[in-house]
């Protein structure tokens, strides 16, 4: 056999073996799912144990000023507070899922109480029936997001927004 035969064979080898990795790699990855699938609750304390706890002073109800209409740039910073440090425990609707569904929370719940739940958990589970309640109801208790009183504000935007209100 020559040479250029030879060459020829060792490279149509090499591309059949790297064509066939290629369509191994797709097939595998695509059968990945992107959602989990695991049906139980996340460890949200484990999530959050490297955090240095911050805690809040207490929120009065002239500290809350309401906006009508909705600020839609606190809307979307509260979104993206909630993506990236609410969602893991809390759906959107009255589901509950680790924690309780936001859907009419703004309803349910003064502004300032929510304000103070987000920053004070301890203080609310301490003196706050309501705060009570739905830690015997939830079974876990909410884990400090260190959330600072302007950024929880937004996340009540967002709630309000969610809530219906434009």
């Amino acid at each position: 056999m020559s040479i250029l035969k030879i060459k020829t064979l060792r490279m149509n080898k090499r591309t059949a073996l790297t064509i066939s990795l290629m369509v191994t790699l797709v097939f595998v990855f695509s059968c990945i799912s992107k959602t989990p699938t695991s049906k139980e609750a996340l460890n949200t304390e484990d999530l959050t144990k490297n955090q240095k706890e911050v805690h809040g002073t207490e929120v009065k109800p002239e500290d809350v000023h309401l906006t009508n209409p909705l600020n839609a740039q606190w809307v979307a910073d509260g979104k993206a507070i909630y993506d990236l440090k609410c969602q893991a425990c809390h759906k959107l609707t009255t589901e509950k899922l680790v924690g309780p569904g936001w859907k009419g929370v703004t309803q349910r719940r003064k502004p300032e109480w929510i304000l103070n739940f987000v920053t004070n958990v301890d203080m609310m589970l301490d003196k706050d029936p309501q705060a009570q309640k739905l830690l015997e109801e939830c079974l876990v208790r909410m884990p400090n997001q260190n959330l600072t009183v302007d950024e929880a504000r937004k996340v009540l935007e967002f709630q309000r927004s969610n809530d219906g209100e434009k």
